[in-house]
């Protein structure tokens, strides 16, 4: 990986206090990734294309910043504490505080692809450390900064955007059922405002598209940090199914632009929301 792990983009309309990340549509590959696996079957944990999903978020004055690294390399949702023993040849040296996520083998860095391991080796703690530093650490330096730039204004607004496998209950373990087209997720109502969640979900409903909350995505570490609703403080992850804007060969289908018009008119009405 020579370029740069991040993508930060300023608002290039009237800038407003909100910042949207997408922190795992990145697709470039570092070369000391030693991974086992290959091609697509490498590939099945990118949100693939949700940055270009969301890129009009500049335009309607938002910050977009987008991981340029592919989150099995190190994951920017975790915290630093989201370690796997399983994965290292040594014991770690800072806290260690496994997650539900761990025990999927998809923690801080992850040690499984769709139940596959992804090493045929254990990882030295010096590796997953310059991971740490090349990549997980400019990320957040780079929406903090973002985050506080917006938090100048009486209350800011924070997106995390994701996409989903449409077997997102089997590969969660959970009983499987319908998946909605958009999953909103605000940790059960901790990280985000009724209002801010009615704005946007009312606005992909009405262009066609079913969305849940909280089922089965809640969130994790990124808006649990960022969502303080009672600061006015308000952060919503957004997960949308991957068959409605790709193919299994993580190819862009027919409803991508559909979806990406949708996604134009829900930043355009959380905009509006905003500056109301």
């Amino acid at each position: 990986m020579t370029q740069a792990p991040i993508t930060l983009t300023p608002p290039t309309g009237t800038p407003l206090p909100i910042v949207v990340d997408s922190p795992h549509s990145g697709t470039a590959y570092p070369a000391d990734f030693g991974s086992i696996l290959t091609g697509l079957a490498l590939r099945q944990g990118e949100d693939t294309w949700v940055h270009e999903l969301w890129a009009q978020a500049p335009a309607h004055g938002a910050t977009l910043l987008a991981a340029e690294f592919p989150r099995a390399y190190i994951d920017p949702n975790r915290s630093l504490s989201d370690i796997d023993p399983e994965l290292l040849a040594e014991p770690w040296p800072g806290p260690v505080a496994p997650s539900r996520k761990t025990e999927l083998g998809i923690g801080l860095v992850w040690r499984l692809m769709d139940g596959q391991a992804i090493y045929d080796r254990r990882l030295p703690v010096a590796e997953v450390q310059a991971r740490i530093e090349r990549c997980w650490r400019p990320y957040h330096q780079a929406l903090e900064g973002a985050l506080a730039a917006a938090a100048r204004q009486p209350r800011r607004w924070h997106l995390n955007v994701h996409s989903m496998p449409d077997e997102a209950y089997r590969k969660l373990g959970l009983p499987i059922k319908p998946l909605a087209d958009v999953v909103l997720g605000d940790l059960d109502g901790s990280t985000c405002d009724e209002a801010t969640m009615a704005v946007v979900e009312e606005s992909l409903c009405s262009a066609g598209y079913s969305v849940a909350r909280n089922d089965p995505f809640k969130g994790v570490e990124i808006i649990r940090a960022s969502g303080q609703p009672q600061r006015g403080w308000h952060a919503l992850q957004i997960e949308v199914k991957r068959s409605l804007y790709m193919d299994r060969e993580r190819r862009k289908n027919v409803g991508f632009d559909r979806l990406q018009k949708a996604i134009d008119g829900t930043l355009a009405a959380l905009a509006a929301h905003v500056r109301g």
